[in-house]
């Protein structure tokens, strides 16, 4: 079991003294502390939890020799060697889903737990009030996993986000919607079903916009209570309207009760697209996925060829976790990788050195263990060289399908459903 306690950490004896090492001040037994904040209970705990895990791997990897990824930043080495050696130490804490704890246990991590910079929080909701936080602290925030297109367009100068977002994810639908219709494939009436905070509403706002730009409209929009305990309305309403293509923006739990609730009133679209989020949880494949065979999702992660980042971190994740990384998780890992990048670059924890140093990220994708084109930020904070795939859920496991020249197999149409 990979520990990231504060008295759990392993630490090595480093071959130097450390006087001739460390910066100025710091003890040979300093960690550097980093916050993290996630939902690990309630209704995107399994999500939560797989994010927690990915992190924990991560301090596995910057904290001990990894020579057998040479280009991962931080991998080779022990511990930051630009801080003498220094060890990575995460302070974990629980928002439950709940923006108000999220806001609340960011000010805890930083006025009491002294972290010099904050990672999280899943849920772009959470990630709002959280980043305010760090912002108002001057405290760098990582948004590893939040997609929601509102959290950069801010102005805030502390957060930073390496995953792609919402206009991203729109593009690329349409995009693989066009090339369906070019091959025969009906695809006049797209509709998409939102979870009504900020991630579905931004997220589908942005989808939306996206597919018009492209000369395509969206005909039905289905907003509905993130946890709800019952979508008959919802299907029966996709049923009535019969649309050929219908765009899911849910979180776990609801995208377990959709698949259900289209079984059992027996509605399914040609087209289902789930975007990431509880479709890509290894939970929902494994309670639903012989009902969503056939679904399509999007993700920046495949585990990739032996021998590459991907697929020795996956191994050692699988170890850690008892599952296999899925792109939330990747993507909650690379974030914290790229933070502890920037960190070591700075070589202080003085916040403002750290943030300096994210700024100047210039990350190759050879230096990364997920798909992304590289990590550079805009002004924003917002990767400029993010990137998604899509990927098909066939016999309960993803397969990417789209662009052509990352697809391992041709896309399976119509949607198979549970038949």
């Amino acid at each position: 079991m990979i520990k990231t306690t504060r008295r759990g950490l392993s630490r090595m004896a480093l071959a130097l003294p450390a006087l001739t090492l460390l910066p100025s001040g710091a003890r040979a037994d300093d960690t550097v502390r980093v916050g993290a904040t996630y939902p690990l209970s309630g209704g995107a705990a399994s999500a939560g939890t797989a994010a927690k895990q990915a992190i924990e791997v991560a301090v596995e990897i910057i904290n001990n020799a990894h020579p057998e990824m040479p280009k991962l930043p931080l991998a080779p080495t022990v511990g930051l060697p630009n801080l003498g050696g220094r060890k990575i130490e995460v302070v974990f804490t629980d928002h439950q889903g709940n923006p108000a704890t999220a806001q609340s246990q960011t000010l805890r991590l930083i006025t009491q737990e002294k972290v010099v910079a904050m990672v999280g929080a899943y849920q772009s909701s959470c990630g709002l009030t959280a980043s305010a936080v760090a912002e108002r602290y001057g405290i760098p925030f990582m948004a590893s996993e939040a997609s929601a297109p509102s959290l950069t367009a801010r102005g805030f100068k502390w957060l930073f986000r390496p995953t792609p977002i919402g206009t991203h994810f729109g593009a690329a639908y349409a995009d693989f919607m066009l090339q369906r219709k070019a091959a025969g494939m009906k695809v006049g009436k797209i509709a998409v079903v939102n979870e009504n905070t900020e991630y579905g509403t931004a997220t589908g706002d942005a989808i939306i916009k996206a597919a018009t730009e492209k000369g395509m409209k969206v005909d039905l929009r289905i907003p509905y209570n993130a946890n709800s305990t019952d979508v008959s309305s919802q299907v029966l309403q996709l049923k009535n309207e019969q649309p050929d293509v219908v765009i899911f923006i849910s979180y776990t739990s609801d995208s377990i009760l959709f698949m259900k609730t289209m079984r059992n009133l027996d509605y399914k679209p040609a087209l289902l697209i789930g975007d990431d989020s509880g479709f890509s949880d290894t939970s929902f494949i494994e309670a639903v996925g012989d009902l969503a065979e056939g679904a399509i999702n999007r993700s920046s992660y495949d585990i990739g060829k032996p021998g590459t980042n991907s697929f020795i971190v996956n191994e050692l994740y699988t170890k850690h976790a008892g599952h296999a990384l899925d792109d939330t998780s990747a993507r909650a890992m690379q974030g914290f990788l790229a933070l502890a990048d920037a960190i070591n670059r700075a070589g202080s924890t003085d916040p403002a050195k750290i943030q300096a140093a994210l700024q100047a990220t210039d990350l190759k994708p050879d230096q990364l263990m997920i798909g992304y084109n590289g990590i550079n930020y805009d002004e924003t904070g917002q990767n400029k060289l993010a990137s998604t795939l899509l990927v098909q859920l066939i016999k309960k496991h993803y397969v990417p399908v789209w662009p052509a020249a990352m697809a391992t197999m041709e896309p399976q149409m119509p949607f198979k459903g549970w038949n």
